[in-house]
């Protein structure tokens, strides 16, 4: 409500430095690795929009150290078959925006997005009808999201 009403406040620092000193519920942090987190977008195209963030402090990808970039995408993995069982997506979106020309709306810390798609959703509504239509509470969200996270194993391809 506080997006809507134009109220949203950015904290001083990186955001994505920040959220993980955070409890996880507060930051809706749904997993936590060794060198990178998931957390919900806090201004999702849809229900379980996800971001994928390193711990470290880098603009792009190409200096992010390997193991960073290994956990990195093993967690793309992980977010997949979580949001599958989740939601039962049709398809996904995933991708990064580098640089603020790309449209990177914190474009000092690198970041991936994993949005779940389903044929006839709302994608362009932001852009034309400057309306978004999220079904979804996105704490309600964190409480579906969150548990598939601890029990669904990176190792276990179902």
């Amino acid at each position: 409500m506080a997006y809507l009403q134009g109220d949203e406040r950015s904290p001083d620092g990186c955001l994505f430095c920040i959220k993980p000193r955070e409890q996880d519920a507060e930051a809706h942090i749904v997993h936590r690795g060794q060198f990178c987190y998931v957390t919900l977008n806090r201004f999702p195209y849809n229900n379980g929009h996800l971001m994928l963030v390193p711990y470290a402090h880098v603009a792009t990808l190409e200096v992010l150290d390997e193991e960073s970039l290994a956990e990195l995408m093993a967690l793309v993995q992980l977010s997949l078959r979580v949001l599958r069982k989740a939601y039962n997506p049709e398809g996904f979106n995933i991708g990064a925006n580098i640089g603020k020309a790309a449209g990177a709306g914190i474009a000092d810390h690198v970041h991936l997005h994993v949005v779940p798609r389903w044929s006839g959703d709302a994608n362009y509504m932001t852009a034309v009808g400057k309306t978004r239509v999220i079904p979804e509470w996105m704490d309600q969200t964190y409480e579906r999201l969150q548990p598939l996270f601890e029990r669904i194993s990176t190792k276990d391809k179902r």
